[in-house]
């Protein structure tokens, strides 16, 4: 069941605040990395490198789980869901520089032979604080 994120979540999930993002390891055990973090048209969107850790273990298990966290740290919200897109080329680069420019200021920088991957994870469960409907 699909959990819909309100303007409180979208406000936190685009104002430049940085995300834990958990994935889940072969075994099970949880796999936590600080990122950057995005949303739109209902899911989190979350924007990484063709094979690293996370991209790895989403690809074989789409389970996942983001907090983001305001700059007032008693305002976040964790949201657990599911992997409901896995897009490469042009549309990930874009998101990626969308991104850099909104957390460093500047464009990104291409990495030669580096495939970005835009995850759109499908918000299930929310949990906020202060506690929002």
């Amino acid at each position: 069941m699909t959990a819909p994120l309100t303007d409180w979540d979208l406000e936190l999930l685009t104002g430049g605040n940085y995300a834990a993002l958990v994935t889940l390891y072969e075994d099970g055990a949880p796999h936590a990395t600080v990122t950057w973090v995005d949303a739109a048209d209902g899911h989190v969107l979350v924007n990484t490198a063709q094979g690293r850790r996370k991209d790895r273990n989403l690809r074989r298990d789409p389970r996942a789980a983001v907090t983001v966290i305001g700059e007032d740290f008693y305002r976040w919200a964790s949201i657990q869901g599911t992997v409901a897109d896995r897009v490469t080329g042009p549309e990930a680069e874009a998101h990626i520089d969308t991104l850099s420019r909104r957390y460093d200021g500047e464009p990104w920088t291409p990495v030669a032979g580096q495939v970005r991957v835009l995850y759109r994870i499908e918000p299930q469960r929310i949990i906020r604080y202060p506690h929002r409907r």
